[in-house]
């Protein structure tokens, strides 16, 4: 039997450590800056799941979702932030530099 939970329920770790790197604060798990790298992480993820599983039809909409909450995530960040060196980590994580 297979599990259903995702990724980062599996491996906590690897959670911690992106949210470690990116957090503003010890505390910080919510900030946009951190949102991206998680959601980034998961999409990378589910692109090499897809390109092995390419009639796996229920996880390439799941990816497309994330990658639109991505964007809306991003969006939000660049016009709320002020600090350019938030930004410039987000521009780095999207790839837009």
């Amino acid at each position: 039997m297979s599990s259903k939970k995702s990724r980062f329920s599996r491996n906590k770790d690897l959670k911690k450590e992106i949210m470690s790197k990116y957090a503003l604060s010890d505390k910080d798990t919510g900030s946009p800056l951190v949102q991206i790298a998680l959601f980034t992480e998961r999409i990378k993820y589910l692109t090499e799941h897809l390109q092995a599983n390419k009639k796996d039809k229920h996880s390439r909409r799941g990816l497309l979702k994330l990658v639109g909450k991505r964007r809306r995530m991003y969006n939000y960040a660049l016009k709320n932030i002020q600090d350019p060196d938030i930004l410039s980590k987000i521009n780095k994580l999207m790839g837009k530099i």
